[in-house]
């Protein structure tokens, strides 16, 4: 079974909140799945 992770997704919220509050940086997320990859599109922006 395979996690797939959306922009609604409690960790991406939580990793979201983590890197715009300044307590880690997009490289400190961790490559879980595609969580780096939504977290990445929802702090720059190209997320809806």
């Amino acid at each position: 079974m395979t996690m797939i992770y959306t922009k609604d997704s409690g960790l991406v919220k939580i990793w979201v909140g983590l890197v715009l509050g300044g307590t880690y940086t997009l490289d400190q997320v961790p490559n879980l799945y595609n969580l780096k990859t939504v977290v990445t599109d929802v702090v720059n922006g190209t997320v809806a």
